[in-house]
Formats: structure tokens, C-alpha cells, sequence
């Protein structure tokens, strides 16, 4: 399909220009982007054809006069210059734009009480129509559970985990399918480096350590030493977790804290993976790069930040209908950190 006007490019497409490209009536345009059904396949492709052609963009200003909307979503994040965080927010934003909402993105520490009341105030004072937000620790999750709000809230408490984590004796969080990945090439001490003991994602993947252990027929070890998430904390764990003796293998609660963990092996003389191996969890950009490339288990968060903005929008134009996000299921990602223990 081809055409459209000088001076529609000029003054921006509208959904007459949109209509008579798509040879329907601007009545059905108007019905397509307003979300409802009962459109012809035919005429919707026709529409989103013109749309793409035109690119068109849905004025604001225009839809929030005829319909006393605002078009305007919140969205609490943190540590949005990490890799997880600043996907998930990237996946979310790019649906909201989508669907014609602008996206106001809000960053803060989740153990900061005070970060966290400015945040929620923030919210209270903003003519928003739905709430999207992250709650990694308990405190966070108790404050928006608190969130006096009309607006629609989805909050992703940590994507990867369940309300029911062990169900069917699936375990939907990874972890077990490491332990077991390392219980078959014929490791019996395996160490878990975990995360800060705060965060749910942190003592759940613990849970997950220990359950996959006793799955094994094996004794968990003791978790001695935790870091922040950080490759500096995990470099200062390892001695810690290493000091048991005996140890083949670490589960490590995240890919930034094995990194530092195989520094300091490196710089022991211990060989990965000959004489300890060691696998992550989130398969970071840079785990593959990693010497020797980190196995790991793969969380697609991008998909998480579009599911639940999917979700989030579905609340509000949808309401009777089931709007619970749908994340996708983690991914065993195997590469040359984990091998055989040494003999």
C-alpha cells in the first residue's frame, strides 16, 4: 500500500487521512483504536496498513478532551541502569507507547523508606490512569499494597517467582534445574552464593537451592556468605564460600557476583571449570564474554516489563476481563563454567 498526502505529512496523519488510505470509514478507525472489536479481519489489516504507512500518532491532548482520560501511566523501578531493571522498564514502555499511553518512570531504592514515601506521594499527586511497579523486598511490597489509589496497580514482585514456587514439583525459578545440571555431571558439595538477604528473590532462590539439594538425595551446605548483587561483593564472599572445604561447585544468586567470585579463583591458581565450577543466574549480556563463559540461567526481561504492561492496560480497558501477566519461564543457558568435579 502506497500514497498519503504532502500535507498529511506536514500536519501529522489523522484518522480521516487513515480512513480514506484504508478505504473504510473513519468510524472503524476510530473503533480499532479505542481497542473494540467486532472489526472485519480484512478491514483491521487494511487499518493497520494505513496506520504503519501514515505513522501515525494518537494526539493526547485530542483523546484526553473527547474522552476526560489522561493517557498517563507511573511506573516505580530500581536500579535502572542495571541490565534486569533497565529491560524490564524498556519492555513496558515500549507497549505503553504503543497503545497510545505515556509512561512516567520513577526510580528508586527499594530499602530507602524515605526514597520510597517521596515516590508514593509522587503518585498520589499525578493524574495517572494505572500503576506498574517492582517490589524486589517485602517493605516495598507491604508500602504498595498500602498505595490508596483508583488507578489500576500490577506489581511484579520478582518475575520469576510464583506465588507456589514448588507446585507439581515444578520449579519455575531455575535454580533447581542448575543444581540438577550440576548434580549429573557428578558434583556432591555444591556452595550457593546468595543474594542480599532483603530482597524475596535472594532468600527464594536459598529455598530453591536447598529444595533442589534435598531433590538430589544431598545435603544442602550452609549458606555462609551473601553478597549485594554486586561483582565486588561476590569477589569478597568467595574466601567465605569456599571456606568449607571440599567445595566442586557454587550456584551464585545472580551473574554479577559469579564474575567476581571467578576473579578471585583466577587469582588463586583454581582452575574453572577443572577444580570448582561456577554458574549464575539472569544471563547478563556480558555472561557469554565472560573467561570462561558463564552457564547460567536466562530470564527474558524485556518480555517480563511487556507482560505486565500488557497486563496493566488490560485493567484498564478490560476490566471483566482476567488481566493476570503471563511471564515468560525461565531458561538453563549452558556454557564452559561447569564441568565434571575433579577426580
Amino acid at each position: 500500500m502506497s500514497g498519503g498526502t504532502g500535507t498529511a505529512d506536514k500536519r501529522g496523519a489523522t484518522i480521516y487521512d487513515v480512513a480514506r488510505m484504508a478505504g473504510v470509514s473513519h468510524q472503524t478507525v476510530s473503533r480499532y483504536l479505542a481497542g473494540k472489536g467486532g472489526l472485519r479481519p480484512r478491514n483491521r489489516e487494511r487499518v493497520e496498513a494505513a496506520l504503519k504507512e501514515l505513522n501515525y500518532r494518537r494526539s493526547h491532548i485530542a483523546r484526553s478532551l473527547a474522552t476526560s482520560r489522561t493517557y498517563r501511566l507511573a511506573a516505580l523501578g530500581y536500579e535502572l541502569s542495571g541490565t534486569g531493571p533497565g529491560k524490564m522498564m524498556q519492555g513496558a514502555s515500549e507497549v505503553a507507547r504503543a497503545a497510545g499511553y505515556s509512561l512516567d518512570i520513577i526510580s528508586l531504592d527499594p530499602v530507602s523508606d524515605s526514597e520510597l514515601s517521596d515516590a508514593l506521594d509522587l503518585l498520589g499527586n499525578r493524574d495517572i490512569e494505572g500503576v506498574l511497579a517492582t517490589a524486589p523486598t517485602e517493605a516495598l511490597d507491604r508500602a504498595l499494597k498500602g498505595l490508596t489509589t483508583d488507578a489500576p496497580v500490577v506489581v511484579v514482585r520478582d518475575a520469576d517467582l510464583p506465588e507456589r514456587p514448588y507446585a507439581d514439583g515444578v520449579d519455575p525459578l531455575g535454580v533447581h534445574a542448575l543444581v540438577q545440571h550440576l548434580t549429573t555431571l557428578g558434583h556432591r558439595r555444591i556452595a550457593h552464593l546468595g543474594g542480599p538477604p532483603a530482597w524475596v528473590a535472594a532468600r527464594q532462590r536459598i529455598d530453591a537451592y536447598e529444595h533442589a539439594m534435598h531433590a538430589a538425595g544431598l545435603e544442602p551446605l550452609p549458606v555462609v556468605a551473601t553478597g549485594d548483587w554486586s561483582a565486588q561483593s561476590g569477589y569478597a564472599a568467595a574466601p567465605e564460600v569456599l571456606a568449607p572445604g571440599g567445595i566442586t561447585a557454587v550456584v551464585a544468586a545472580n551473574d554479577r557476583m559469579a564474575l567476581g567470585l571467578m576473579l578471585w579463583l583466577h587469582e588463586q591458581g583454581i582452575a574453572i571449570p577443572r577444580d570448582v565450577s561456577v554458574v549464575g543466574y539472569d544471563d547478563v549480556p556480558e555472561a557469554a564474554f565472560f573467561h570462561p563463559p558463564l552457564t547460567t540461567v536466562h530470564l527474558d526481561f524485556q518480555a517480563i516489563g511487556a507482560a505486565a504492561m500488557r497486563s496493566l492496560i488490560t485493567m484498564i480497558e478490560q476490566p471483566d476481563v482476567d488481566a493476570r501477566p503471563r511471564f515468560p519461564s525461565p531458561e538453563l543457558v549452558l556454557r564452559a563454567s561447569s564441568g565434571p568435579p575433579p577426580q
